[in-house]
């Protein structure tokens, strides 16, 4: 072979060589980047928060929908129908009983009285005039028989006047608009020198220093409720709670299966009248085991606990039996065998929605 050959020969060796050796390390990089990959994408444990089971009392709760109902209020009118002259009080006042809210126009009202005087000494007169001309004394009205009395008072005219004053007067009294009892002042809405009719309601007062709240249970949780329990309220437009207590019962069963129940609130001053309200009525009951509502979840459509065994959530098969707003009472399924609940178990309270059983866990918080 000559020099030229062999160099040739050389230089093939030396670029299959590189190739080679090129060829390597580009795998071993792409191993190296699928192995990072895998990493990368490897599950994360679940991270979970616990509790330790227990027995204790649960909050058994009834809920309905009620109404707020003044135990004093009325629609006020005018005896007498007559300009409105004046308005003392605006909607929204607190009012003392015997304050004047309104009055009206009483010229008329008090010529009438002037006049109905006026009548009444004349036929006074007339009066002593008859007992005199009858033999009596008229200082001395006790002695003189009480039929005999009764004819000569008819026929003077005196018994008649006497009544046309007493209703003259008490129709100028009618134009004043007096508060019959404390409380709040509602539906104005007539205004100054308009006309007011006797026979229309002119404002509405309103006591709200306690409140009737007016609600309705089914018939089978009748059972729970008796007079002078404690009720919780909310009103939707706050987020205020207020306490009362559970005044009556009505004795009847509604054609919808309901019954009616009333209970007394305390108003701060936030209450109205005609609010609608959350009613809440908790019974105490003893050595359950409660769990929040979150703790339980479904599977194949049933009810499932995820307790917590050596880093493993495993579910066990519930039944719950009571609820509140927040909580479930639970007791294992006795339909399944393999169902089981103790004094204890560390069951999953979050993060449970997506969890499957066997599913290895992190605990996060402890409650």
């Amino acid at each position: 072979m000559n020099i030229r050959s062999q160099n040739i020969t050389t230089c093939i060796f030396l670029i299959l060589g590189f190739i080679t050796i090129s060829g390597c390390d580009n795998g071993a990089k792409k191993h190296e980047e699928e192995t990072t990959n895998k990493k990368q994408y490897l599950p994360d444990k679940n991270e979970v928060n616990i509790l330790l089971l227990n027995q204790g009392g649960f909050k058994k709760e009834i809920v309905s929908n009620g109404r707020l109902v003044a135990l004093e209020k009325s629609n006020l009118k005018f005896k007498v129908s007559e300009e409105l002259q004046q308005l003392y009080v605006k909607n929204g006042d607190y009012v003392k009983r015997g304050q004047v809210l309104a009055s009206l126009n009483n010229y008329t009202f008090q010529q009438k009285v002037n006049k109905a005087q006026l009548d009444l000494k004349q036929a006074t007169l007339n009066f002593k005039d008859l007992q005199i001309r009858r033999g009596f004394n008229p200082n001395t009205p006790d002695n003189i028989p009480q039929e005999e009395y009764d004819k000569m008072a008819i026929k003077s005219g005196y018994k008649n006047s006497k009544h046309q004053l007493e209703t003259a007067q008490f129709d100028l009294r009618a134009t004043k608009l007096i508060a019959p009892f404390n409380g709040k002042v509602a539906n104005i809405d007539t205004k100054i020198h308009e006309q007011v009719n006797s026979n229309k309601p002119f404002l509405t007062l309103i006591n709200d220093t306690v409140f009737e709240v007016v609600f309705q249970v089914i018939e089978s949780e009748l059972n729970d409720i008796n007079v002078n329990d404690v009720i919780t309220i909310q009103p939707f437009a706050t987020t205020n709670a207020y306490t009362g207590r559970i005044t009556t019962i009505n004795p009847q069963v509604e054609k919808d299966g309901t019954i009616l129940i009333s209970a007394t609130v305390k108003n701060d001053g936030n209450l109205l009248e005609g609010m609608n309200v959350k009613v809440f009525i908790q019974k105490d009951v003893p050595n359950q085991f409660v769990v929040p509502k979150a703790a339980v979840v479904l599977r194949d459509n049933h009810e499932v606990l995820f307790k917590v065994q050596q880093g493993k959530a495993f579910w066990t098969y519930v039944q719950t039996i009571y609820e509140n707003s927040k909580q479930y009472a639970v007791i294992p399924h006795p339909d399944k065998s393999s169902a089981t609940l103790k004094v204890g178990d560390t069951i999953v309270v979050s993060n449970n929605l997506n969890l499957a059983h066997d599913s290895e866990v992190a605990i996060k918080i402890k409650n």
